[in-house]
């Protein structure tokens, strides 16, 4: 009953405020305002759960710890650009989960920017699209910091310790359209996939070229035993010329097994 309560009190809100919207700037501000209302609420009740009292509450007495005013940061995201009132204790030791100290723009924006460079956007692209899209100033250097801390996590990831034994591992390549200096060309995707001791799936890593061979190929065998495998029990594989080869090079006594597919 209290959700379709609190249900029928948002859509009763929601209708007095559409009143005032006429025109897409005025959702835009509203959107902005909404958003700024809503993380500060956040923001204070963080604030009551780390004191562990309320404003006002008596219980807070002496406790040794107390709220401190607010300090002013602006906050970027699709909303455009807001300025919120981050609640402060005298201690200094309160951190927020929603917004951290130093976070300048929302997560959600972040996703934003990556997936325009995903696009094949230049820096210069993305900057000119959050202005017309939210009127928010970003800078290159931001976009560039953003996706320098993903390509970071990618580099971890690919080149992250492997098992020693994969009992079963599938190589194969699949050739996708990547849009390069605003162009749109054929990449080729080296894919392995294997299946651990306990049976579970696991993408071992990617690799990207201009086409497949199997010189490419040893060159990504070699770099899965300087991760740390040491057998490989099955390989399942194209009919590629040269992989077999390939293969018994790096995992001798790997036994090659042509894959479904490729046999009918």
């Amino acid at each position: 009953m209290s959700n379709i309560m609190d249900k029928n009190k948002l859509q009763a809100l929601a209708n007095e405020l559409a009143k005032d919207v006429k025109t897409p700037e005025d959702l835009s501000t509203l959107s902005a305002f909404l958003t700024k209302l809503t993380v500060e609420a956040a923001l204070k009740a963080e604030m009551d759960y780390h004191l562990g009292y309320d404003k006002n509450d008596t219980s807070g007495h002496h406790s040794g710890n107390s709220r401190n005013g607010f300090s002013s940061k602006k906050l970027k995201g699709d909303h455009g650009e807001i300025e919120i009132q981050t609640p402060r204790d005298r201690n200094a030791n309160f951190e927020p989960e929603l917004i951290k100290k130093g976070q300048t723009r929302t997560a959600s924006m972040d996703k934003q920017i990556l997936s325009l460079y995903a696009k094949g956007m230049s820096t210069r692209d993305i900057t000119e699209a959050f202005q017309e899209m939210y009127g928010a100033d970003i800078s290159a250097g931001l976009i560039s910091q953003v996706t320098n801390g993903v390509m970071e996590k990618v580099t971890e990831w690919q080149n992250r310790p492997l098992d020693a034994i994969y009992p079963i591992v599938y190589l194969d390549c699949i050739v996708l359209k990547i849009r390069q200096d605003k162009r749109v060309i054929n990449k080729a995707i080296y894919l392995v996939l294997g299946i651990n001791i306990e049976g579970h799936k696991e993408l071992l890593g990617m690799w990207i070229s201009e086409n497949e061979g199997a010189k490419f190929w040893l060159s990504v065998l070699t770099d899965l035993q300087n991760r740390g495998m040491k057998h490989m029990f099955i390989a399942c594989v194209d009919g590629l010329k040269g992989f077999p080869d390939a293969i018994n090079a790096t995992f001798p006594d790997t036994k090659i097994q042509l894959c479904i597919v490729h046999m009918v």
